[in-house]
């Protein structure tokens, strides 16, 4: 094999990698396009829905708990609940996306992305998950956990 062929080669896998990647991202974005997460306060008085931007796009107050609740309680349940609910959100995108990020064996010279995660989500997205109380949805897999009833 002359050096041309090599060459041509090496870039034929690399337009192919280019490309699985390209199929990969499409993927990656269709799969959270349509991902939430439902998370509970830790004291349980609030449930919160966080989509993949971390937007809040449902919220219910659970049980009546609200009811003896201060102002300040109250509000402070609700920011744990949609603070751990983008955390978690967080935490899928970055699993999904980590690994296209990563260099392409065809193309060696080419490293992959550094992606700070800490910045772009801030430093609770790098620590232990908590994930105790929290149900995933994705609009192609409704998968829909209750484990409260009447609540």
């Amino acid at each position: 094999m002359t050096g041309m062929d090599s060459m041509q080669q090496r870039l034929a896998e690399a337009m192919e990698q280019l490309s699985a990647t390209e199929t990969a991202v499409a993927r990656a974005e269709e799969e959270l396009l349509g991902s939430s997460c439902t998370v509970k306060s830790t004291d349980r008085s609030v449930e919160v829905t966080v989509d993949a931007q971390g937007s809040l796009v449902a919220m219910r107050f659970l049980g009546g708990l609200y009811r003896d609740m201060t102002a300040p309680e109250l509000a402070a349940s609700v920011l744990e609940a949609v603070e751990r609910g983008r955390t978690i959100m967080a935490r899928q995108v970055m699993s999904v996306l980590d690994p296209l990020t990563r260099a392409l064996p065809a193309i060696p010279e080419m490293p992959g992305l550094t992606v700070d995660w800490g910045k772009i989500f801030g430093p609770g997205v790098l620590a232990e998950p908590d994930d105790t109380d929290v149900r995933y949805s994705q609009r192609k897999l409704r998968d829909e956990i209750s484990e409260d009833e009447g609540e």
